[in-house]
């Protein structure tokens, strides 16, 4: 990811008159827990599109595994965050996926790219940075 920098995420939570630091998990592994919780059913285990649900919908969920190779090599990190927070949707996308961002996605970490930073929620930056790793 030449030109991002993941600035350290840090959530503060008051509990009384103490302050507990926690370090958000932004891996690749925490990602996958959370597809497999969140998006296999449609996406597959294997996020190939043909989860036991997915195979049902009138649209077959894609292969997401395949998204570098649609973007000439290389994984389009803000188009696939925006997909699943909602904030990208055209309309040939079917109405089964949901907008993510429309609920409480959590706290957010702080995203650097070209000197500008981005708050993205944790879960959603540790998604996306399993769905690059799948990269075929």
């Amino acid at each position: 990811m030449t030109g991002i920098k993941w600035i350290a995420p840090l959530l503060a939570l008051g509990l009384g008159a103490g302050c507990v630091e926690q370090e958000l998990d932004v891996s690749a592994e925490a990602g996958a827990m959370l597809f497999a919780e969140n998006c296999a059913a449609c996406h597959g285990a294997d996020a190939k599109g043909a989860g036991e649900f997915g195979v049902q919908l009138f649209n077959i969920p894609p292969d997401l595994t395949r998204l570098s190779e649609q973007y000439e090599g290389v994984f389009p990190r803000d188009y696939v965050l925006g997909v699943i927070d909602g904030f990208h949707r055209d309309p040939a996308f079917s109405a089964a996926m949901p907008e993510f961002g429309a609920g409480d996605l959590g706290p957010t970490v702080i995203v650097e790219e070209d000197g500008l930073g981005t708050p993205i929620p944790a879960r959603l930056l540790a998604l996306v940075t399993w769905l690059e790793t799948i990269q075929e």
